[in-house]
């Protein structure tokens, strides 16, 4: 039987207790014991840990947004969450005066759209076109009115009773295309999704063009001197140089505001869904109130 290896005891080594700690084993890890980190540097309370990092206490991650903020989703409102800073600007001061002009969203599709929405499409509002868009109906229907109206009463005295009878029969051909045109203005709406824009129109043969905002490259809007007065104006969206259904949308109304709605949609939805998450809950308490 040989003797054991290393070298032999010596109560005088300056370096016994050093190995005798190095070789000793390790313990089992205990639950009582606590998370089991030692207290070294690697696992300090410093910045590399810090609540700036974009970690979430509750079930869901963080996820890093376009412009480099980290989003945390909030498990229970199920909407990521956004600062009372940002926030701030959407927000009326004591003047009522906002930097930036985010109208309130309808809460819920008209029956004439909701049929045109699927299950997981979230609505973000419906416009029709601006009145200036009925100008050359209305025009048409008031011209024909004093024209005809003129001219029924010259014949009435020149006992022509059937150019009479005539002129009354055109007036009313004149006021229902008037009328036509009015409800075709009417059903005509632009829909914005958390998805998509279309555009709906028609009375009889319904027409509905789609573009996914995914797809839409090039946006712009051009206002008339006219339009700058009444507040409307043209849409044009352009999708990788290929022909689309959608493409310009005339007379629609607030450009400026619709074309922000458009853009924060396209560029930064979790602001969007934030912002409405937040509009909701005050609502609620403002009830609960």
């Amino acid at each position: 039987m040989g003797s054991p290896s290393g070298p032999p005891f010596d109560p005088d080594d300056p370096d016994r207790e050093r190995r005798e700690r190095d070789t000793e084993p390790i313990p089992p890890y205990r639950p009582d014991d606590g998370p089991g980190y030692g207290a070294g540097p690697g696992l300090s309370d410093g910045p590399s840990l810090s609540d700036d990092a974009g970690y979430g206490a509750g079930a869901g991650y963080a996820s890093e947004s376009r412009s480099g903020r980290a989003w945390v989703r909030d498990p229970e409102a199920g909407y990521p969450s956004i600062s009372e800073e940002e926030l701030a600007g959407l927000r009326a001061d004591a003047a009522g005066m906002t930097p930036r002009r985010v109208l309130p969203l309808e809460d819920e599709p008209s029956s004439l759209v909701a049929r045109y929405l699927f299950p997981t499409e979230r609505y973000r509002g419906e416009w029709k076109r601006h009145w200036i868009h009925l100008t050359t109906p209305l025009l048409v229907g008031v011209a024909a009115t004093f024209v005809l109206g003129y001219l029924s009463g010259f014949l009435a005295g020149q006992d022509v009773g059937a150019l009479t009878t005539i002129a009354v029969l055109l007036w009313f051909a004149v006021m229902g295309w008037v009328a036509w045109k009015v409800a075709d203005w009417w059903y005509d709406r632009f829909i914005l999704t958390n998805k998509r824009v279309m555009v709906v129109n028609g009375i009889i043969t319904r027409q509905v063009a789609m573009m996914p905002l995914v797809r839409v490259t090039d946006m712009k809007y051009e206002q008339t001197p006219a339009g700058r007065a009444l507040n409307y104006g043209t849409f044009v969206l352009e999708s990788a140089g290929q022909e689309q259904a959608l493409r310009e949308i005339k007379n629609l109304p607030n450009p400026n505001e619709l074309y922000l709605r458009v853009v924060e949609e396209m560029y930064e939805p979790q602001a969007v869904e934030a912002r409405l998450g937040k509009e909701a809950d005050e609502a609620k308490a403002d009830d609960g109130a």
